[in-house]
C-alpha cells in the first residue's frame, strides 16, 4: 500500500498486512506521517511541554509523573 505523508508529501510503501495500513484503509480520518516528520513533531512537542506553557489533552507522562 502506498501512503503519502500529509506534511512533506513523501510517498512511502507500507506492508499491506501491517496495522498501520489497515488503520489507514478502514478509517480515512487517520492521516499518515513519515518517520522523519513524526520524530520532528515529537521533539518539538516535548520542547514545548518543558516550557510549562503548553498543555496537551493527552497528558503525556513525564518522568516525574511516574514516581
Amino acid at each position: 500500500m502506498k501512503a503519502k505523508c500529509v506534511i512533506c508529501e513523501q510517498i512511502e510503501i507500507l506492508d499491506d498486512d501491517s496495522a498501520l495500513a489497515k488503520r489507514l484503509r478502514n478509517r480515512p480520518v487517520h492521516t499518515y506521517l513519515c518517520n522523519e516528520c513524526d520524530e520532528r513533531i515529537k521533539q518539538k512537542t516535548l520542547k514545548r511541554l518543558e516550557t510549562g506553557k503548553f498543555i496537551t489533552n493527552r497528558g503525556i507522562k513525564v518522568k516525574n509523573d511516574l514516581d
